[in-house]
């Protein structure tokens, strides 16, 4: 008969752990949350503590302005809440110091992924797979359309398309927390050591990366310079500026972005995007359904995204399995 688990309850809010009377990811303030990465649909301010690595606790800081209350838990580390929970953090793969949490109490255990990913990312610690009773997974991108390209390959393109238009500016359009880092860096290790400008909005977290131990080489801000001084150069700003009155003086735009949507046309379409880059932050069908696999738990949870491929999946390989009704959660956006 399989455990019921009930010290660990799902709720609209987020995931409760009643007897320690904390959360984790909550989408409101609370007294205690624990909180898998900075991203805004799982990072909020206004709690009491925030149990976090010490970079998501960093990008907290910079971000919402999140500083007292922090308690930092590095990766491999564990404390103990009240109820007998203990807590420790491992890496996920998803943007600097995301972190999936282990939950363990009375000899069960149980595995919150928060977002992740299994492809290399320089700019990040790459997952680990950690053995579990129950797995409580991501499913941005589970459907089986989804599968990510190698993102040497899709660099590969963006630096073709520079070099084929040596007189327009390349406009990219990325998340300011870990797309737009990951994108730098594999231009980097792609051999492209020329500057890349950034939007105002990307200039501090990127920042915050390099203090934090992520080289990421020569960066400029756009801000001050002759519209002509842009021409032939790689621009990151936010998916929002791509469109608006910001990009339109630039020197003739020709306009990507990076994101895992960009495998559906009809989004490059109404983005008007150019250059659709198929970069995504999140696991794709392959690695969500080879890390159940892997991880080989009693149960699967399924928190947000396309719950009903997967727990088909999980169905036909006789996987318990049930999708929980959070909320707050966006597909892949800040």
């Amino acid at each position: 008969m399989v455990a019921d688990f009930a010290w660990i309850r799902p709720e609209p809010q987020g995931l409760y752990l009643p007897e320690a009377d904390a959360w984790i990811d909550p989408s409101h303030p609370v007294g205690t949350a624990l909180v898998t990465h900075g991203h805004a649909d799982h990072a909020r301010g206004g709690h009491g503590r925030t149990i976090a690595t010490p970079e998501t606790l960093a990008i907290m800081a910079l971000r919402y302005g999140v500083a007292e209350g922090g308690q930092a838990v590095g990766y491999g580390e564990s404390l103990l809440l009240s109820g007998g929970i203990r807590v420790s953090f491992h890496p996920a793969g998803h943007v600097l110091g995301s972190a999936q949490i282990l939950l363990e109490q009375a000899g069960e255990r149980v595995i919150v992924t928060g977002d992740y990913k299994r492809a290399p990312d320089p700019t990040c610690a790459p997952f680990q797979a950690v053995s579990c009773d129950v797995l409580i997974t991501e499913a941005t991108f589970g459907l089986p359309v989804f599968r990510h390209p190698p993102i040497a390959q899709e660099v590969a393109r963006l630096i073709a398309v520079r070099t084929a238009n040596p007189e327009r500016c390349i406009l990219v359009g990325a998340y300011a927390l870990g797309k737009a880092q990951r994108v730098i860096a594999e231009l980097r290790r792609a051999g492209y050591h020329d500057p890349i400008y950034l939007h105002g909005a990307m200039e501090r977290m990127c920042r915050l990366y390099e203090e934090l131990g992520v080289p990421l080489g020569n960066l400029r801000p756009v801000a001050g310079l002759p519209r002509a001084a842009l021409a032939g150069q790689i621009v990151l700003c936010p998916p929002s500026a791509l469109n608006d009155r910001w990009s339109r003086a630039m020197p003739d735009p020709l306009t990507a972005m990076a994101s895992g949507w960009m495998r559906v046309r009809q989004r490059a379409r109404q983005r008007n995007v150019e250059l659709p880059l198929i970069i995504s932050d999140h696991a794709d069908w392959d690695e969500l359904t080879s890390t159940i696999s892997e991880v080989d738990p009693e149960q699967t949870w399924i928190t947000h995204g396309r719950e009903d491929a997967l727990l088909r999946w999980c169905a036909l390989h006789q996987r318990p399995a049930r999708a929980l009704a959070l909320v707050g959660y966006d597909d892949e956006s800040e």
